[in-house]
Protein backbone atom coordinates (compact mmCIF):
# COMPACT_ATOMS: atom_id res chain seq x y z
CA UNK A 1 0.00 0.00 0.00
CA UNK A 2 1.20 3.53 -0.96
CA UNK A 3 1.77 6.05 1.51
CA UNK A 4 -0.56 8.60 2.09
CA UNK A 5 0.34 11.80 1.40
CA UNK A 6 0.54 13.39 5.44
CA UNK A 7 2.44 10.08 6.19
CA UNK A 8 5.04 10.79 3.39
CA UNK A 9 5.12 14.93 4.79
CA UNK A 10 4.88 13.60 8.50
CA UNK A 11 8.19 11.20 7.75
CA UNK A 12 10.34 13.32 5.80
CA UNK A 13 9.45 16.71 7.87
CA UNK A 14 9.37 15.46 11.06
CA UNK A 15 9.80 19.49 12.61
CA UNK A 16 11.00 20.80 15.84
CA UNK A 17 8.86 22.11 18.87
CA UNK A 18 9.18 25.29 21.03
CA UNK A 19 7.64 25.56 24.23
CA UNK A 20 5.84 28.95 24.69
CA UNK A 21 4.64 29.19 27.89
CA UNK A 22 3.72 25.57 28.09
CA UNK A 23 2.53 25.54 24.96
CA UNK A 24 4.08 23.46 22.28
CA UNK A 25 5.00 25.33 18.67
CA UNK A 26 5.40 23.36 16.45
CA UNK A 27 7.86 24.29 13.48
CA UNK A 28 9.88 23.43 10.47
CA UNK A 29 13.64 24.11 10.42
CA UNK A 30 15.19 22.79 6.92
CA UNK A 31 18.19 23.73 4.80
CA UNK A 32 20.84 26.44 5.60
CA UNK A 33 21.38 29.90 4.33
CA UNK A 34 19.18 32.80 4.38
CA UNK A 35 16.31 32.62 6.33
CA UNK A 36 12.70 31.75 4.40
CA UNK A 37 9.91 31.97 6.90
CA UNK A 38 6.65 30.74 5.75
CA UNK A 39 2.93 31.63 7.14
CA UNK A 40 -0.03 29.94 6.33
CA UNK A 41 -3.13 30.90 6.96
CA UNK A 42 -6.74 29.33 8.28
CA UNK A 43 -7.38 26.15 8.14
CA UNK A 44 -4.66 24.83 7.01
CA UNK A 45 -0.83 24.31 8.36
CA UNK A 46 2.93 23.59 7.60
CA UNK A 47 2.29 21.06 5.21
CA UNK A 48 1.08 23.42 2.53
CA UNK A 49 4.56 24.83 2.49
CA UNK A 50 5.57 20.85 1.82
CA UNK A 51 6.73 21.25 -2.26
CA UNK A 52 8.20 25.08 -1.40
CA UNK A 53 10.44 24.10 1.71
CA UNK A 54 11.78 20.72 -0.23
CA UNK A 55 12.54 22.73 -3.04
CA UNK A 56 14.78 26.04 -1.67
CA UNK A 57 15.78 23.88 1.74
CA UNK A 58 18.70 22.92 -0.84
CA UNK A 59 19.59 26.53 -0.70
CA UNK A 60 18.06 28.10 1.86
CA UNK A 61 16.88 27.77 5.68
CA UNK A 62 13.12 27.05 5.47
CA UNK A 63 11.19 27.92 8.56
CA UNK A 64 7.78 26.84 8.85
CA UNK A 65 5.57 27.17 12.26
CA UNK A 66 2.27 25.64 13.36
CA UNK A 67 0.32 28.87 14.43
CA UNK A 68 -0.68 27.34 17.85
CA UNK A 69 -4.24 25.97 17.55
CA UNK A 70 -3.03 24.94 13.89
CA UNK A 71 -1.15 21.29 12.64
CA UNK A 72 1.16 19.83 15.24
CA UNK A 73 1.13 22.67 17.52
CA UNK A 74 -1.15 22.48 21.01
CA UNK A 75 -4.41 23.34 20.34
CA UNK A 76 -5.57 25.32 24.01
CA UNK A 77 -8.95 26.38 24.98
CA UNK A 78 -9.45 29.92 25.30
CA UNK A 79 -8.78 29.70 28.92
CA UNK A 80 -4.37 28.60 28.18
CA UNK A 81 -3.97 30.82 24.76
CA UNK A 82 -5.59 34.46 23.14
CA UNK A 83 -6.27 33.34 19.73
CA UNK A 84 -6.10 37.12 18.33
CA UNK A 85 -3.68 38.46 15.81
CA UNK A 86 -1.41 39.91 18.56
CA UNK A 87 -0.66 36.87 20.45
CA UNK A 88 0.07 35.25 16.54
CA UNK A 89 2.92 38.11 16.08
CA UNK A 90 4.22 37.56 19.59
CA UNK A 91 4.36 34.13 19.04
CA UNK A 92 6.11 34.34 15.99
CA UNK A 93 8.80 36.86 17.41
CA UNK A 94 9.64 34.52 20.23
CA UNK A 95 10.10 32.12 17.40
CA UNK A 96 12.44 34.03 15.29
CA UNK A 97 14.56 35.24 18.47
CA UNK A 98 14.93 31.77 19.43
CA UNK A 99 16.25 30.80 15.93
CA UNK A 100 18.53 33.47 16.38
CA UNK A 101 17.35 35.41 13.13
CA UNK A 102 17.22 39.10 13.31
CA UNK A 103 17.68 39.79 9.30
CA UNK A 104 18.08 38.83 5.84
CA UNK A 105 14.42 37.37 6.34
CA UNK A 106 12.15 36.28 3.21
CA UNK A 107 8.68 36.08 3.81
CA UNK A 108 5.83 34.10 2.12
CA UNK A 109 2.84 34.61 3.01
CA UNK A 110 -0.60 33.22 2.34
CA UNK A 111 -4.35 34.28 3.76
CA UNK A 112 -4.02 34.77 7.56
CA UNK A 113 -0.38 34.66 7.12
CA UNK A 114 -0.21 37.65 5.29
CA UNK A 115 -1.48 40.01 8.17
CA UNK A 116 0.77 38.08 10.81
CA UNK A 117 4.08 38.20 8.36
CA UNK A 118 2.89 41.92 7.84
CA UNK A 119 2.30 42.87 11.55
CA UNK A 120 5.64 41.24 12.56
CA UNK A 121 7.75 43.29 9.22
CA UNK A 122 5.74 46.69 10.52
CA UNK A 123 7.55 46.05 13.92
CA UNK A 124 11.04 45.18 12.60
CA UNK A 125 11.17 46.65 9.15
CA UNK A 126 14.79 46.18 9.07
CA UNK A 127 14.78 42.23 9.37
CA UNK A 128 12.98 42.12 6.55
CA UNK A 129 14.98 41.45 2.80
CA UNK A 130 12.19 40.31 -0.11
CA UNK A 131 8.50 39.70 0.31
CA UNK A 132 6.64 36.51 -1.57
CA UNK A 133 2.71 37.55 -1.33
CA UNK A 134 0.36 34.59 -2.14
CA UNK A 135 -3.67 35.33 -2.21
CA UNK A 136 -3.50 37.12 1.48
CA UNK A 137 -4.18 40.79 2.63
CA UNK A 138 -2.22 43.00 5.10
CA UNK A 139 -4.85 45.95 5.28
CA UNK A 140 -8.39 46.21 5.50
CA UNK A 141 -11.30 44.55 3.86
CA UNK A 142 -10.85 46.88 0.07
CA UNK A 143 -14.07 49.13 0.17
CA UNK A 144 -15.24 47.83 -3.04
CA UNK A 145 -14.98 43.76 -1.87
CA UNK A 146 -18.14 42.62 -0.02
CA UNK A 147 -17.67 40.15 2.75
CA UNK A 148 -17.99 36.80 1.20
CA UNK A 149 -21.37 35.32 2.88
CA UNK A 150 -19.70 32.10 4.11
CA UNK A 151 -17.65 33.51 6.68
CA UNK A 152 -20.43 35.92 7.39
CA UNK A 153 -22.15 32.51 8.68
CA UNK A 154 -19.32 31.13 9.98
CA UNK A 155 -19.87 34.24 12.68
CA UNK A 156 -23.37 34.25 13.45
CA UNK A 157 -24.35 32.24 16.38
CA UNK A 158 -24.94 29.43 13.99
CA UNK A 159 -21.38 29.68 13.42
CA UNK A 160 -19.49 27.52 15.97
CA UNK A 161 -21.93 24.28 15.13
CA UNK A 162 -21.03 24.65 11.15
CA UNK A 163 -17.26 25.45 12.08
CA UNK A 164 -16.48 23.23 15.29
CA UNK A 165 -19.31 20.95 14.82
CA UNK A 166 -19.72 19.78 11.35
CA UNK A 167 -16.12 21.46 10.06
CA UNK A 168 -17.40 22.78 7.20
CA UNK A 169 -14.63 25.45 7.26
CA UNK A 170 -12.39 23.00 6.54
CA UNK A 171 -14.16 20.76 4.23
CA UNK A 172 -15.28 23.41 2.56
CA UNK A 173 -11.82 24.88 2.06
CA UNK A 174 -10.43 22.02 0.95
CA UNK A 175 -12.68 21.03 -1.58
CA UNK A 176 -13.03 24.85 -3.27
CA UNK A 177 -9.40 26.04 -2.62
CA UNK A 178 -8.13 24.35 -5.53
CA UNK A 179 -9.76 25.28 -8.87
CA UNK A 180 -7.46 24.09 -11.37
CA UNK A 181 -6.00 21.05 -10.17
CA UNK A 182 -8.23 19.66 -7.40
CA UNK A 183 -6.76 17.97 -4.22
CA UNK A 184 -6.41 14.59 -4.26
CA UNK A 185 -8.44 12.79 -1.70
CA UNK A 186 -5.12 11.87 0.45
CA UNK A 187 -4.27 15.97 0.23
CA UNK A 188 -7.28 16.61 1.46
CA UNK A 189 -7.51 14.28 4.22
CA UNK A 190 -3.68 15.83 5.28
CA UNK A 191 -4.92 19.42 5.38
CA UNK A 192 -8.07 18.04 7.72
CA UNK A 193 -6.43 15.19 9.87
CA UNK A 194 -5.33 18.20 12.58
CA UNK A 195 -8.60 19.18 12.54
CA UNK A 196 -10.62 15.93 14.04
CA UNK A 197 -12.58 17.09 16.85
CA UNK A 198 -14.76 20.31 18.03
CA UNK A 199 -11.76 20.99 20.78
CA UNK A 200 -9.15 20.88 17.94
CA UNK A 201 -11.34 23.03 15.55
CA UNK A 202 -10.82 26.36 17.90
CA UNK A 203 -8.49 27.89 16.03
CA UNK A 204 -10.32 27.64 12.78
CA UNK A 205 -13.72 29.30 14.53
CA UNK A 206 -11.51 32.01 16.11
CA UNK A 207 -9.39 32.90 13.08
CA UNK A 208 -12.63 33.68 11.53
CA UNK A 209 -14.04 35.35 14.29
CA UNK A 210 -11.16 37.65 14.68
CA UNK A 211 -11.16 39.24 11.33
CA UNK A 212 -11.69 42.69 11.88
CA UNK A 213 -14.22 45.26 9.65
CA UNK A 214 -14.92 47.75 11.62
CA UNK A 215 -13.32 49.89 14.80
CA UNK A 216 -13.55 48.04 17.70
CA UNK A 217 -12.61 44.93 16.51
CA UNK A 218 -9.94 43.66 18.34
CA UNK A 219 -7.13 43.65 15.58
CA UNK A 220 -8.88 46.16 13.67
CA UNK A 221 -6.09 49.12 15.22
CA UNK A 222 -3.64 46.65 14.36
CA UNK A 223 -4.44 46.40 10.48
CA UNK A 224 -4.81 50.16 10.33
CA UNK A 225 -1.40 50.29 11.62
CA UNK A 226 0.26 47.88 9.65
CA UNK A 227 -2.19 49.58 6.16
CA UNK A 228 -0.29 53.00 6.84
CA UNK A 229 2.95 51.26 7.76
CA UNK A 230 3.01 49.56 3.95
CA UNK A 231 4.93 52.22 1.96
CA UNK A 232 8.04 51.60 3.94
CA UNK A 233 8.52 48.23 2.21
CA UNK A 234 8.45 50.17 -1.59
CA UNK A 235 12.00 49.31 -2.17
CA UNK A 236 11.61 45.61 -0.86
CA UNK A 237 11.89 43.27 -3.66
CA UNK A 238 8.08 41.51 -3.70
CA UNK A 239 7.01 38.79 -5.85
CA UNK A 240 2.82 38.24 -6.04
CA UNK A 241 1.41 35.18 -7.46
CA UNK A 242 -2.03 35.28 -7.34
CA UNK A 243 -5.04 32.79 -8.04
CA UNK A 244 -7.74 34.93 -9.33
CA UNK A 245 -10.64 32.32 -8.61
CA UNK A 246 -9.61 32.66 -4.77
CA UNK A 247 -13.73 33.57 -3.74
CA UNK A 248 -11.95 35.73 -0.58
CA UNK A 249 -8.67 37.18 -1.56
CA UNK A 250 -9.87 37.85 -5.15
CA UNK A 251 -8.93 40.81 -7.70
CA UNK A 252 -10.16 43.31 -4.87
CA UNK A 253 -7.37 42.12 -2.74
CA UNK A 254 -4.98 41.50 -5.79
CA UNK A 255 -5.39 45.31 -7.00
CA UNK A 256 -4.58 47.00 -3.21
CA UNK A 257 -1.20 44.99 -3.58
CA UNK A 258 -0.75 45.91 -7.07
CA UNK A 259 -1.36 49.79 -6.31
CA UNK A 260 0.42 50.18 -3.21
CA UNK A 261 3.70 47.77 -5.15
CA UNK A 262 3.88 48.84 -8.51
CA UNK A 263 7.04 47.66 -9.09
CA UNK A 264 5.92 44.25 -7.52
CA UNK A 265 6.81 41.11 -9.83
CA UNK A 266 2.95 39.84 -10.71
CA UNK A 267 1.87 36.52 -11.74
CA UNK A 268 -1.51 36.16 -12.40
CA UNK A 269 -3.36 32.24 -12.80
CA UNK A 270 -6.75 32.97 -14.13
CA UNK A 271 -7.64 29.24 -13.38
CA UNK A 272 -6.37 28.80 -9.65
CA UNK A 273 -8.17 29.08 -6.70
CA UNK A 274 -7.34 30.29 -3.02
CA UNK A 275 -4.77 27.26 -2.48
CA UNK A 276 -2.57 28.61 -5.32
CA UNK A 277 0.40 25.90 -4.05
CA UNK A 278 -1.64 23.23 -4.66
CA UNK A 279 -3.30 24.53 -8.07
CA UNK A 280 0.04 25.75 -8.94
CA UNK A 281 2.46 24.06 -7.49
CA UNK A 282 4.67 23.13 -10.33
CA UNK A 283 4.46 27.29 -12.06
CA UNK A 284 4.29 28.81 -8.85
CA UNK A 285 7.62 26.82 -6.82
CA UNK A 286 10.07 28.00 -9.27
CA UNK A 287 8.93 31.19 -9.54
CA UNK A 288 9.55 31.91 -6.02
CA UNK A 289 13.10 30.11 -6.30
CA UNK A 290 13.93 32.34 -9.48
CA UNK A 291 12.40 35.34 -7.70
CA UNK A 292 15.13 34.47 -4.66
CA UNK A 293 17.78 34.25 -6.88
CA UNK A 294 17.16 37.28 -8.83
CA UNK A 295 17.02 38.96 -5.50
CA UNK A 296 20.13 38.44 -3.04
CA UNK A 297 20.52 39.89 0.00
CA UNK A 298 23.97 42.12 0.17
CA UNK A 299 25.76 41.11 2.60
CA UNK A 300 28.32 43.21 4.49
CA UNK A 301 32.16 42.88 3.97
CA UNK A 302 34.28 43.21 7.48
Amino acid sequence: MSRSALDAFLEAHPGRDLDLGGLRYHYLDEGGGEPVVMLHGNPSWSFSYRRLVEALAPTYRAIVPDHIGCGLSDKPGDAQYDYTLESRVCDLEALLDHLGIDGGVTLVLHDWGGMIGMTYASRHPERVSRLVILNTAAFHLPPSKPFPWPLWACRTPLGAWLVRGLNAFCRGAARVGCTHHPMPRDVRDAYLAPYDSWAHRITVHRFVQDIPLRPGDRAYDTVTQVERSLDRFADVPMLIAWGLRDFVFDRHFLDDWTRRFPAAEVHRFPEAGHYILEDEADRVVPLIGDFLAAHPIAREVG
